[in-house]
């Protein structure tokens, strides 16, 4: 009986890790348009609820400018001004804590790192079977891979 040659078992393995990975593909694909419509949905209802928590800031802002003018007197639209100076003032220093935040953020090193190591693995070990592979059959050494028992 003939053994099957190297690089049929790799060819075979490689047509087997396909169609694993496609059978993978596929089941993930099922699994996330169900959710991908719902999570449309939800995203849907977040932006409709924001545009009407806009309007209604909207009414808020016209009805402080309103009270201002009614409490002090000052023409109104002076105190639509003050409103409005007051709100640019507010946003300037939620984007100054934004930016300094955001200045903070360093990429993932160590993750880096790890990924870049595991790739060289992934390669050496590559080069190493090919290598093995391409040694002819009586220069090969027998491969251990625990303690010897006899």
């Amino acid at each position: 009986m003939a053994e099957p040659a190297v690089g049929d078992i790799v060819k075979s393995i490689t047509e087997d890790v396909k169609v694993l990975i496609q059978g993978e593909v596929e089941l993930a694909k099922r699994e996330l348009s169900e959710s991908a419509k719902r999570g449309g949905i939800g995203a849907g209802m977040f932006g409709a609820a924001g545009y009407f928590v806009i309007n209604a800031l909207t009414l808020l802002y016209v009805a402080a400018a309103l009270g201002l003018w009614a409490l002090t007197g000052i023409h109104v639209a002076l105190c639509f001004l003050i409103v409005a100076g007051v709100l640019l003032l507010i946003a300037a220093i939620l984007a100054l804590i934004g930016y300094t935040s955001v200045r903070k953020i360093k990429p993932p090193e160590a993750t880096i790192a790890e990924a870049n190591k595991a790739i060289e693995d992934v390669k050496s070990a590559t080069e190493r079977g090919l290598a093995a592979v391409n040694t002819p059959l009586p220069e090969r050494t027998a491969i251990k891979a625990g303690p010897d028992f006899r």
